[in-house]
């Protein structure tokens, strides 16, 4: 199993979205406005932030420092594991489920919010960017790739989860099924091309572990926290 990260596992409450406006307005460059920068998250930022108007060659490496140093300082604090995933990744794991995070993100940033979080327990492996330079463009199928082959892995039994076409593009390229996730930040009607959807951890655990492996699993103190 292998999951993206924000948008999937981690809830970003604001935090990305936030984080970037504040390095715009920062700059003296104009907001772009919420739709704009929801889409944001996903690819690379080197990526991403090309697409708004007055973010520049000659400044983008300083707009993606702000953005890096306000996310550090309240950022990881800010975000939540979305409910039940915790629950679901321990579940995958006592099955015998090797659970692996293929992100986008710089992976020094991915382990470090992932420790923030109290995920690494929960994780066999990290695969994320080596840096900010988004070389492979907003493609993460070399991220998914090293993952296969870091645990040697069969494609035909491996699943990648995410909430954005970027991580079923990845997953397509390498051979391998997609589930797309809907409460993340996937955009118009992109989580079609997932060969499954679903709309909660609950949802997702009797996907991948039948209906009795899911009841197996303590979910339902944690759904009724996730609703208050």
């Amino acid at each position: 199993m292998l999951f993206d990260l924000d948008g999937t596992l981690v809830d970003p409450a604001g935090s990305i979205t936030s984080g970037i406006r504040h390095a715009l307005v920062a700059h003296g460059l104009p907001d772009p406005g919420e739709e704009k920068i929801e889409a944001l998250v996903g690819p690379p930022l080197q990526i991403g932030l090309r697409t708004l108007d007055g973010v520049t060659d000659a400044n983008i490496d300083s707009v993606i420092a702000a953005y890096r140093a306000r996310y550090s300082e309240v950022g990881m604090r800010q975000s939540v594991v979305y409910p039940g995933m915790r629950t679901l990744l321990d579940g995958l794991r006592a099955a015998g489920i090797h659970t692996a995070v293929t992100t986008a993100k710089p992976l020094p940033i991915a382990r470090e919010l992932i420790e923030a979080q109290s995920l690494a327990g929960s994780l066999d492996a990290v695969h994320g960017n080596t840096g900010e330079g988004g070389s492979h463009g907003s493609s993460k199928a070399h991220i998914v790739a090293a993952a296969l082959k870091h645990a040697d892995l069969d494609p035909s039994r491996s699943v990648v989860v995410g909430d954005r076409h970027y991580d079923l593009d990845a997953a397509r390229a390498n051979g391998v099924k997609s589930i797309g996730v809907r409460w993340g930040f996937a955009q118009g009607d992109e989580l079609d091309a997932a060969d499954y959807r679903v709309s909660s951890a609950v949802e997702l655990a009797q996907l991948l572990l039948g209906r009795d492996g899911a009841a197996e699993l303590n979910f339902e103190e944690l759904m009724q926290e996730g609703a208050r």
